[in-house]
């Protein structure tokens, strides 16, 4: 599928190891499904630096750094400066991921909170925005971010999945949310669909999450189960049948809203 408008995909995870053999192929079946921009995601600082990288050498990719919280244990002062550097490259457009994940645990919620409150001190320091993660978290991430809502600058919390009060939580802290093909997915996707309409459209932005969350709309499916940016146009579709709204209304909406949030100048 081509989308109708150029899309911006605000999370795609290029740095994993599925993406090795083939990466030039994906990124050229992107451009082909009109989704022209990517952001591609940081998770620790080598998948930070391998996404800089990679966005230098590639036109219409941009990189965040961060550490999201499942690998929270490791932040000190060491790892704090390293961000603090990647945070003033051109291509690092957000700090993140970051947040708490509940849900697992792999990092104990001390150490996740304090791993996120030092990514919202260089979020502040540097004045980019906040690429967030949460999980069964939302209360005490609404609380950390209120907290700091004064000295940070634009958030999103990405591949939102909790449930109407959660989101309102977030929208009354004039948050931004990122949603995926999850979605799509009539085994757990339905309250999503229930709430959809009450992001404001400066508000909502679409993102893959590839290699992960491989939308269960396709008409068939595909060899190996990987998702990759170029099936953004799909998640689109179901995200403007559930809100009311045409494809092209959406994916125009989505694009102008995350080139404002990430500060990209060039139209691609």
């Amino acid at each position: 599928m081509t989308s109708p408008a150029p899309l911006v995909d605000i999370g795609a995870n290029l740095t994993h190891e599925s993406f090795a053999k083939d990466l030039d192929a994906v990124l050229a079946r992107a451009q082909a499904a009109r989704v022209t921009t990517l952001i591609l995601t940081g998770t620790d600082l080598a998948h930070s630096e391998q996404a800089t990288a990679l966005a230098h050498r590639h036109d219409g990719l941009y990189a965040t750094a961060g550490l999201h919280p499942h690998m929270a244990s490791h932040w000190d002062a060491t790892l704090e400066s390293a961000m603090r550097a990647l945070h003033t490259d051109t291509k690092v457009v957000a700090v993140g991921e970051c947040g708490l994940d509940f849900n697992r645990n792999f990092s104990t919620p001390a150490e996740q909170e304090h791993a996120l409150e030092a990514q919202l001190g260089l979020a502040a320091e540097s004045g980019l925005p906040l690429f967030l993660h949460e999980r069964d978290a939302g209360p005490r991430m609404r609380e950390i971010l209120r907290h700091w809502r004064d000295d940070i600058g634009n958030a999103v919390v990405h591949c939102f999945t909790a449930d109407r009060e959660t989101l309102h939580g977030y929208l009354d802290l004039d948050l931004h949310i990122g949603l995926t093909g999850w979605l799509c997915d009539e085994r757990r996707g339905h309250h999503l669909r229930e709430i959809v309409g009450d992001i404001p459209a400066e508000r909502l932005m679409v993102e893959t999450d590839c290699p992960y969350l491989l939308p269960r709309n396709l008409p068939a499916k595909l060899k190996g189960r990987r998702h990759e940016p170029a099936l953004l146009p799909w998640i689109v579709r179901e995200i403007a049948h559930w809100r009311g709204e045409s494809e092209t209304t959406l994916a125009a909406a989505t694009t102008a809203t995350a080139r404002r949030f990430f500060q990209l100048d060039e139209e691609q």
